[in-house]
């Protein structure tokens, strides 16, 4: 009887031992239910565009941002004479050899024409021996520069390539400070990149960056490389060219710039059509009116532009003004202050007749002028990114 139930047990500790194994192993032998968790998943093809998304604008810009590679001539060596030293070069010879030759950079530009027009910033092409171009779809062509503009840091290349995407611009009447901005550019040389941010102000001057100034400025993350890019708005439309930040460290601080799209299409039309752009002048030094010239010159509100010097033989002096005058108005437009009087005037057409309202010694008078062309600005080294 006790073999019977040693030979018993060990029969049903076996068998639940290979029970175990099979519900272990093979769940589903012993018909049990699997456990399954359920997840929703997104549509394969999304049926609209996700809210807050920006990937519309994007894709329909994209395109027609191009990365700009140049590169020029490396500056003398101060040592050159050593080493045409046919001594000195018997012992450094293979070292000197490989010093580099030239120097390169890179920024970004914006297609503008589907005939190969490219509109980047002046400071990204300046000096340059060699410029080249990468398009969106991956050529490189080698392009030529059509004109520049140093004075609104602009610029217009050329390249021999047909059906390019040429972007849309935006109508400047639209850009409101608040608006979402995107900056499409190439920072760092990483390769192309969307950066996103706010129209931060519009009509920014008195930088010291360009001349003319009449910046949009935004938050959108601006860096080394996006010099020349687009800033576009959420429909994918030209806004501005991406042309300078402020930085302590070299990187974006959150405060770029760019040139509005209407400033950008005056020069470009003008550098198309005559290969460079004719500004208005009429040979004044002038300064802004502070609060204290103001009581000096017991004006009522602190604004127009003071007349610090009149050039020699210039229209300014032709017509009678003087030095101490305050320019108030040009053709019934009101001058703000400097910044102001420079792009009336530069508006204005060479050999066009004008009318300059004038305070001097407190009274107000108009002074007619034939406006002159502003002289081309001398070349100066470029210290920016």
């Amino acid at each position: 009887m006790r073999k019977l139930w040693l030979i018993f047990a060990q029969t049903v500790t076996v068998s639940l031992a290979v029970l175990f194994a099979a519900q272990t192993f093979y769940p589903g032998l012993l018909g049990g239910h699997e456990q399954t968790v359920e997840v929703k998943e997104a549509d394969s093809v999304p049926q609209a565009v996700n809210p807050g998304s920006y990937s519309v604008a994007a894709k329909k810009a994209m395109p027609s941002v191009v990365n700009i590679f140049t590169s020029k001539k490396a500056a003398v060596n101060p040592n050159q004479q050593f080493m045409d030293d046919p001594l000195f070069r018997h012992f450094f010879g293979d070292q000197l050899d490989d010093q580099p030759q030239r120097e390169n950079s890179l920024g970004s530009g914006v297609i503008v024409s589907n005939q190969g027009l490219i509109i980047t910033n002046h400071h990204v092409v300046e000096a340059a021996d060699e410029i080249e171009v990468a398009l969106a779809d991956g050529r490189t062509v080698p392009a030529r520069v059509v004109g520049t503009d140093p004075e609104t840091d602009l610029a217009i290349l050329k390249v021999d390539v047909k059906d390019l995407p040429a972007i849309t611009f935006a109508n400047p009447e639209n850009v409101k400070v608040g608006d979402v901005v995107l900056a499409i550019g190439n920072p760092f040389g990483v390769g192309q990149t969307v950066t996103q941010g706010i129209i931060s102000a519009v009509g920014r001057s008195h930088l010291g960056i360009n001349t003319f100034e009449n910046f949009i400025q935004t938050d959108a993350p601006i860096n080394p490389g996006n010099s020349g890019g687009a800033l576009i708005d959420t429909e994918g439309n030209l806004v501005g060219v991406n042309s300078a930040i402020y930085s302590r460290s070299g990187g974006s601080m959150g405060i770029g710039f760019a040139i509005p799209v209407s400033l950008a299409k005056q020069v470009m039309e003008q550098i198309v059509r005559q290969g460079s752009v004719t500004r208005g002048w009429i040979g004044i030094e002038a300064q802004d009116i502070s609060p204290e010239l103001a009581e000096s010159f017991k004006l009522k509100h602190a604004q127009g532009s003071l007349i610090a010097g009149v050039l020699r033989g210039s229209p300014a002096e032709r017509a009678g003004l003087k030095p101490g005058d305050i320019l108030l108005a040009i053709d019934g437009k009101e001058v703000a202050d400097s910044s102001s009087m420079l792009n009336l005037i530069a508006v204005l057409k060479p050999n066009q007749q004008a009318v300059l309202k004038i305070a001097r010694a407190e009274k107000e008078m108009d002074v007619p002028i034939t406006i002159g062309k502003r002289p081309r600005p001398q070349p100066q080294a470029s210290n920016r990114e």
